[in-house]
């Protein structure tokens, strides 16, 4: 089995190259393309991804899940590996992918924890060991396989928000999804400039207009609206 990594990126200089360069100290052999996708940033991401090592795509269209397309195209790899940049990934990311696809699971994710001590946010990482969508997303890093997702015809880009949800309910329908029972620790950024009952009533908000099948652009302006973005 080998490993694609694929990368969406935005103005994310401050994160980038210490992912690469775990990614690389980790993946070794196993992972045969990291491919960081740049949305447009304006600060110094695709300079420090490209001293990194990556290969560095410029997506002709920004959006997450046209860059984690526009990589895909570009993947080798028998299996594709999504992670957010602001991610710290689980060091047994090879083997632990490795083992859920022997045992004929075609797609699946981690938990999660945050980096952070807070005890409300340790309560929402409880909830990713559990089924139910609401407990998914794509900060718990996504694994598929390059020949499943060649026949979901990958994201659906018409999603600009709620992409990584939409496509684990199609993987359900077609495939086993596996919950790997150990973290990746993801930046608790989005709570330190909000309240967690902000987010999490911008959270609900979202879910329930997604699977009200609101236009997913009237969702991302909403969710916009409801939340402070400094990072």
């Amino acid at each position: 089995m080998t490993l694609s990594i694929i990368i969406p990126t935005f103005n994310e200089a401050d994160h980038i190259g210490p992912l690469l360069r775990e990614l690389q100290a980790i993946g070794r052999s196993d992972v045969v393309d990291l491919l960081v996708v740049d949305g447009g940033s304006t600060d110094q991401t695709v300079t420090i991804a490209r001293q990194a090592g990556a290969r560095v795509l410029i997506a002709p269209q920004p959006g997450r899940p046209q860059q984690m397309n526009y990589g895909a195209g570009f993947a080798t790899g028998d299996v594709l590996y999504f992670v957010h940049a602001d991610v710290k990934v689980n060091p047994d990311f090879v083997s632990d992918i490795r083992e859920a696809i022997t045992e004929g699971y075609e797609a699946g994710c981690y938990r999660f924890r945050f980096a952070s001590s807070h005890p409300l946010l340790r309560l929402n990482s409880y909830g990713t060991r559990f089924q139910g969508l609401m407990s998914r997303g794509g900060d718990q890093t996504l694994f598929i396989t390059r020949d499943l997702f060649g026949r979901l015809g990958g994201f659906d880009e018409h999603y600009v928000v709620m992409e990584d949800f939409e496509i684990i309910i199609r993987i359900r329908q077609t495939a086993r999804f596996c919950i790997i029972p150990k973290d990746v620790i993801v930046s608790a950024r989005k709570y330190e400039v909000n309240s967690w009952l902000r987010v999490q009533i911008a959270n609900l908000t979202a879910f329930t207009m997604f699977f009200m099948k609101i236009a997913p652009v009237r969702i991302a302006r909403t969710y916009s609206r409801m939340l402070n973005h400094r990072e």
